[in-house]
C-alpha cells in the first residue's frame, strides 16, 4: 500500500514554467487588442447617443410646430421641456450631470437646426 501511494505521488503531473508564461504571453496579447476596441466602442456610443439626442430635440421642436406653439424665433430646449413637448431635458453622454441647453431653429427649407448653447455639444456645436 506504502509503495503504491508513492507510485501515485510520483506521477503527479502539471504545467512546466514554459507552459505557465506561454499562457501568460497569449492573454497579454489578447488584452493588448481587446482594450483599445473597448474604448473605440464606448467613444462612437458616446457620439451615436449625442446625436440621438440632438434628434429627440428636433423632433420635440418638430411637433410643437405641427401643433403651433413653435415660437418664429426658435425655441430653447428648456421652453419646449416646459411645454410638454420633451419629458425632460436629455444629459449629455460625456457628462451626466450636463443638460442640453441650445436653441432648436426652423430653417427656410422646414427642416429644423439645433444650436448648441453656452456648454455646447461635445462635437462641433451645431447640428
Amino acid at each position: 500500500m506504502l509503495t503504491r501511494m508513492k507510485k501515485m505521488l510520483k506521477k503527479e503531473k502539471g504545467f512546466t514554467l514554459v507552459e505557465l508564461l506561454a499562457v501568460i504571453a497569449i492573454l497579454a496579447i489578447i488584452v493588448a487588442i481587446a482594450v483599445p476596441t473597448i474604448g473605440n466602442v464606448i467613444s462612437d456610443s458616446r457620439g451615436k447617443a449625442d446625436d440621438a439626442n440632438i434628434e429627440l430635440i428636433k423632433n420635440a421642436a418638430r411637433l410643437a410646430d405641427v401643433s403651433g406653439k413653435f415660437t418664429e424665433g426658435g425655441m430653447t430646449v428648456s421652453k419646449l421641456e416646459e411645454a410638454g413637448f420633451l419629458e425632460e431635458v436629455p444629459t449629455k453622454p460625456e457628462d451626466d450631470t450636463a443638460v442640453y441647453s441650445g436653441t432648436v431653429t426652423k430653417e427656410t427649407d422646414g427642416s429644423f437646426k439645433y444650436t448648441a448653447g453656452t456648454t455646447g455639444t461635445g462635437t462641433d456645436g451645431s447640428k
